[in-house]
């Protein structure tokens, strides 16, 4: 009966013919084919290894039969489609043998002197649901563990904050009390703990930044960059005035991001720029153009600069090119900042020369209803 569908569906030669059966024979697709009363007519190896028939028990069937009871409401998609559109249908098959299984359909009509037949690809996607259920389970895991953690650095920089005040207010304390009592050494060990606790301290309360800048934390809203500068600039003035330290800005766009959060990129990336000078007293430009659907932001120094060997690992978590004895610091303020650029989307990165400055960069979504730079 095959031979004679095929010979009713298109006048092919022996070869072309031979050649077209051959062809749907060896797809690793399962193939069916059903007429326009939803009997079926042609079917491949991989149909019945799929849904474990002989060919010979499917042939001249409804197409129901390859379908659960629940489902079997849905057998049009084997024969009434709208126009000459494929469709793709997901739902569930019924093997010989009873069991149900997830299939995907993708049927095309072929329009024939007989009328119009349907040609159907099916896939078994079992294991493609496995894997789906999987990935969401283990998405589902990592989102709890990372809230676990998340809540774990709050609760660990409080408990470890307040410790560590205390024992650089002590050491202090031990060493104005008693510091004529002390000797020369003594006062080095009481200077050495007090360093030592104050640098947790900050690493402490840098990790928590960190650690608390997850996808619910950004607050989406437009934020105009010359407000979130100024605010900057006003934090940082006592800085900017005793490195003598000149910081000028073009005009700068609204974006869609969290003002708080940009603002501290904004505060990290002006600190570099003055912390890691050069000899000459610190210049810093901050600028944006336009490119196409996002502004693109540019931070640049007159510092030390720095070797393109290390422009990607200075956005790692505790990575330094300098000892903390030459320029005090966590190592967490380029890796904050690239952590926030990515919350909103957007990307980090740095043009530099040893010794001729360096000029960090990221990119943010332009607000909608402010795409232009302020005047």
């Amino acid at each position: 009966m095959e031979q004679h569908v095929a010979e009713r569906i298109a006048p092919l030669g022996n070869n072309e013919e031979s050649r077209f059966r051959l062809a749907i024979e060896a797809s690793p697709t399962g193939i069916l084919m059903v007429d326009q009363d939803g009997r079926i007519v042609l079917v491949n190896a991989q149909i019945e290894k799929v849904f474990g028939y002989d060919r010979s028990e499917l042939i001249g069937q409804p197409v129901e039969q390859l379908l659960p009871l629940g489902w079997r409401g849905k057998s049009g998609v084997f024969r009434e489609l709208p126009g000459d559109v494929a469709s793709d249908l997901e739902l569930y098959g019924r093997k010989h043998d009873g069991t149900e299984f997830p299939i995907e359909i993708g049927s095309n009509p072929l329009d024939t002197e007989e009328g119009r037949f349907v040609l159907s690809s099916v896939v078994d996607i079992t294991e493609r649901r496995r894997a789906e259920h999987a990935l969401r389970e283990k998405g589902a895991e990592l989102e709890r563990s990372n809230r676990e953690l998340e809540q774990f650095a709050y609760a660990a920089s409080h408990d470890l904050r307040e410790p560590l005040r205390m024992v650089a207010t002590y050491v202090t304390l031990l060493e104005r009390e008693y510091g004529d009592k002390l000797g020369g050494e003594a006062h080095e060990y009481v200077r050495f703990a007090v360093e030592g606790a104050t640098r947790l301290a900050r690493l402490v309360t840098d990790l928590l930044e960190y650690a608390r800048i997850g996808p619910k934390t950004v607050a989406f809203e437009p934020v105009d960059c010359n407000a979130a500068l100024a605010e900057v600039l006003a934090g940082l003035r006592a800085s900017i005035e005793q490195n003598e330290a000149v910081v000028a800005s073009s005009a700068l766009p609204t974006v869609l991001g969290d003002h708080s959060l940009l603002c501290q990129v904004f505060q990290n990336l002006i600190e570099n720029g003055i912390k890691f000078r050069s000899k000459a007293a610190p210049r810093l430009e901050i600028s944006a153009e336009r490119a196409g659907g996002e502004w693109h932001f540019h931070v640049t120094d007159n510092g030390l600069g720095i070797e393109s060997r290390f422009h990607a690992r200075i956005f790692e978590l505790f990575q330094r090119l300098h000892t903390k004895d030459s320029y005090p610091g966590t190592g967490m303020g380029l890796a904050l900042c690239k952590k926030v650029v990515e919350r909103h989307g957007g990307r980090i990165w740095v043009a530099s020369k040893l010794g001729q400055g360096s000029v960090f960069s990221f990119s943010l979504r332009a607000s909608r209803d402010h795409s232009k730079a302020h005047s």
